[in-house]
Formats: C-alpha cells, sequence, structure tokens
C-alpha cells in the first residue's frame, strides 16, 4: 500500500484510524436514525389484538398468580 509522501510514517496510521472511526461514527448515526424511524411506527391494529387475545387468555387461566 503507497501512502502519500505528504504525510509521514507516524501520521499515516492515524488518519487512516480517523477515517476507520469517522465511518463508523457514520454507520451508527444511520442505524440509529433507521431505528428511531422504525421505534415511531404505530404498532398495527391486528398485534395489538393479538396481544390482547393473549392478555385474555392468560387472565382467563386458572390458578393464575396475581401480581
Amino acid at each position: 500500500m503507497q501512502w502519500d509522501n505528504a504525510v509521514s510514517n507516524e501520521e499515516k496510521p492515524n488518519e487512516k484510524s480517523r477515517a476507520i472511526r469517522a465511518r463508523q461514527r457514520a454507520i451508527g448515526r444511520e442505524l440509529r436514525r433507521m431505528y428511531d424511524d422504525v421505534a415511531q411506527e404505530p404498532v398495527p391494529d391486528d398485534f395489538l389484538d393479538l396481544l390482547r387475545r393473549i392478555d385474555d387468555a392468560e387472565d382467563a387461566r386458572p390458578g393464575k398468580k396475581v401480581s
């Protein structure tokens, strides 16, 4: 691998490390943005209905512990 001649040998690994960290930060920002978008989406009605039916079935179980 050839390095730019204007940069000393000691600085070159630091430049590579900075570039890697910058890419990782950019990836992290994009992943957070995507996660935030998904987390803000409403829960589908079918899923809420399924959760209600599960709760109702658990409530109707004999010997259910009350918390």
